[in-house]
This record gives C-alpha cells, sequence and structure tokens, in this order.
C-alpha cells in the first residue's frame, strides 16, 4: 500500500463516496483526487468539491461531461441498436466507461498510481470501470473499497464516519438504490428485491405513470443524419439537446418504464426498474427509419449482432477491440439512414406515424396492389421452385 502516493476517485459527494475518501487516507496514507462528473442527472453539484476537500481531497475535479457522454458514447450505441437482453436500453452501463476514462486522463495529469470506485462486489460496475482502466492504463492499479475494507454493515459505515467528522444524513434512508443520468434513471432495492411484488407508488421520477399521462396525444418529429437525431420539430440541437428534449416529451406521456429481471455479468439475477423516455423514443424512431433505408441483408446481418454489441456494453468491454470492430459496421450501415420520423407519444407508447428519407429504397411502383409494369409476377414461380430444391429433396423419404 506505501507505493500508493495519490489516488483519483469517483465522487458522488454522496455519504458512500465521501467514507470512501477518507478511508482510502486511512488505509492507504495517500493523497486523494476526486472526479464528479456532470451526465445530466440533474443534481446540483454547486458546492461538491468544497465537500469533497474539507473530507480530505487536495484536489477536486467537477466536470460537465454531458455533450461528450451523448456524442461520443449514447449516440454510437443508439446507432448499434443496442438492447440488453432484449429489453434494457443500458443506461447505466453506458456511462461507466466515460467516467473510467476521465479518471485515467486525471490520473496521468496528477501523477497518481490508482484510481478508485464506489461499486460494491456484487455489481456490474465494478467489471466496467476496471475493464476501462485496464485498457486504457494498465499500469495503474485499481482500488475497490468494498472489496477491500472490514466494515460489514450500514452502522459499520456510519460509526466511521462519525469517528472521521463526516456528516451523517438524518431522517429515513431511500426506499431505492437509484443511478440517474442524461438517459435513464434505475431503481434497486426495497420492495423491488422480491419479483413477484409490484413496483410501490413512488417508484417513477422521470416518467409518469402511463394512468396519469394526458388523454390527448401528442405529435412528434424528429430528423436523422447517418443515424443520428439531430432535431426535434424542426428545432436542431446538440446530441445532448436531443436527449433532454426528447426526454421532457416521453416522460410527459409515461413512455419509457421499463420492469425487468435482468442477468448481471457476475452470475447473479438482479431486478430493476428502469425510465429512459428519451432514448425509448430515439430507438423506436430510428428503427422505423431503417425501415425505408436499409438494404434488406444489411438490416438483417445487423440484428444478430445487437446481441454481441450489447454484451460489450452492459459486460464493460467499450474499448475492447470487439465493440470497435463491430461499431465499425454499425456505423456504415448506418451511413444510409437519413430522413424524418413523426411519432405519436400516448399513454406510454410510441407509435411511428410516417417516415421519409433522401435514401429510401421503398419503391411505389414495385410495392403497390394496383397495376404494375415493373413486376411480372410470374417470376416468382421459378423463384419459389429453386428455394424449394434443397427442401424437396430432405424430406423425400417422407413421401
Amino acid at each position: 500500500m506505501s507505493k500508493i502516493k495519490k489516488v483519483v476517485l469517483a465522487y458522488s459527494g454522496g455519504l458512500d463516496t465521501s467514507i470512501i475518501l477518507k478511508w482510502l487516507q486511512v488505509a492507504y496514507g495517500c493523497e486523494v483526487v476526486t472526479l464528479t462528473a456532470d451526465l445530466g442527472q440533474e443534481e446540483d453539484l454547486d458546492g461538491v468539491d468544497a465537500k469533497a476537500k474539507a473530507t480530505g481531497a487536495t484536489k477536486a475535479y467537477v466536470e460537465d461531461l454531458r455533450e461528450e457522454f451523448a456524442g461520443d458514447f449514447i449516440y454510437p450505441m443508439l446507432r448499434a441498436g443496442a438492447v440488453y437482453e432484449g429489453r434494457y436500453l443500458l443506461g447505466t452501463s453506458i456511462a461507466r466507461p466515460l467516467i473510467a476514462k476521465r479518471l485515467v486522463e486525471i490520473a496521468r495529469a496528477e501523477g497518481a498510481q490508482a484510481v478508485a470506485h464506489g461499486a460494491t462486489g456484487k455489481g456490474n460496475d465494478q467489471v466496467r470501470f476496471e475493464l476501462t482502466a485496464a485498457a486504457l492504463a494498465p499500469d495503474l492499479k485499481v482500488i475497490a473499497p468494498w472489496r477491500e475494507w472490514d466494515m460489514k454493515s450500514r452502522s459499520d459505515l456510519t460509526a466511521f464516519a462519525v469517528k472521521h467528522g463526516i456528516s451523517v444524513p438524518g431522517g429515513e434512508r431511500k426506499a431505492y438504490s437509484m443511478d440517474r443520468n442524461m438517459l435513464h434513471l434505475s431503481f434497486e432495492g426495497g420492495e423491488l428485491e422480491d419479483p413477484a411484488n409490484e413496483p410501490g407508488p413512488h417508484c417513477h421520477l422521470m416518467c409518469v405513470p402511463a394512468e396519469q399521462a394526458p388523454d390527448a396525444p401528442e405529435i412528434v418529429t424528429i430528423d436523422f443524419e447517418k443515424g443520428d437525431a439531430v432535431a426535434v420539430n424542426g428545432e436542431r440541437m446538440s446530441p445532448a439537446g436531443v436527449v433532454v428534449a426528447l426526454n421532457r416529451l416521453g416522460g410527459k406521456h409515461g413512455v419509457g418504464r421499463l420492469d425487468m429481471v435482468e442477468n448481471r455479468f457476475v452470475g447473479m439475477k438482479s431486478r430493476g426498474v428502469y425510465e429512459t423516455p428519451g432514448g425509448t423514443i430515439l430507438y423506436a424512431a430510428r428503427r422505423d427509419l431503417e425501415g425505408i433505408c436499409l438494404d434488406r441483408e444489411v438490416l438483417h446481418l445487423r440484428d444478430t449482432l445487437v446481441p454481441k454489441y450489447a454484451e460489450c456494453v452492459y459486460y464493460g468491454y467499450w474499448y475492447a477491440p470487439e465493440r470497435e470492430a463491430l461499431q465499425a459496421f454499425m456505423d456504415t450501415a448506418q451511413a444510409r439512414v437519413t430522413g424524418s420520423v413523426r411519432v405519436k407519444l400516448y399513454k406510454g407508447s410510441v407509435t411511428p406515424l410516417s417516415r421519409t428519407s433522401p435514401n429510401s429504397l421503398y419503391d411505389a411502383n414495385l410495392a403497390t396492389f394496383e397495376k404494375d409494369e415493373v413486376y411480372n409476377q410470374a417470376d416468382a414461380a421459378g423463384f419459389i421452385r429453386l428455394q424449394s430444391l434443397r427442401l424437396r429433396g430432405y424430406r423425400k423419404d417422407l413421401v
């Protein structure tokens, strides 16, 4: 431990990371620098640097990473159509590689020998932080206090805080463990630990319950360029601006709530409730636009690769060569996905109404049910005959 003279800690300003900050000083006898990342979690971060220094940090970084998060992490993932286990839009997963990247960059700038995080030994986040650090700076040590210290309970943590003069908030504990950023808000714990229980009445924040959503639908137009949303209702916006605007619209109509039991990378099942209003709208709209822009075989091939890409994000392999290779394919496939989609938001649903594109592959002359001059229906007989050759041979013993 004596070799560690300086550590960069991912610091939220809450009780747990404040305790970790002090514990690092006590256990390692080292200097601690903190990083607090604004990823659009809509928390007041004023004073968090002063709080870190009051707890013993020698330097406190508070960084606005919202545009980098949206443009360099959320948008590439959306271009890949990434969904984990068919439902989860990866809101927590995609935030971790950015935070870890900044930890590494600050560690380099500050001459630190280690980075530290507050993830527990049961969750996925520890893997995401540490795989990113391994990929970007394998020489740096990663300290995970929850796996090292001998504190076993909330009472132990409280006692440590009191001993070292760290303020312990009064009142009742939060009913849920929550993680929020620009893309989503997650709920775990409380009654959710039993999959048989319905989420409680307070288990929502970004999205109103569908039954409380407006009785009138709202029509929203989203413009895309090469798979990226660039405008909402005709107003051009940055990536972060698009996500925030659609969060507001989707949340108002109860769009984007998900209750699921997922398989964690570490081997256990976990139940969570997720709110991803803007991401849900973007996923549905872009997917609809692909219907007229993408070649059939490109679309089908892309869809076979989505589960692997989603695993890369969920498992923490953002900086792995396979994710980067998959990204190159996804981006190439999305080069044609330019156009506009109109969607209807209503009582928790997103319904595409229309789609247009200068790159449309849709040919009304071919698709029409009316008389046409470009398609000879008799040609289909030979096509079907050829397609059936192997089937005829495979089943001939049953005739």
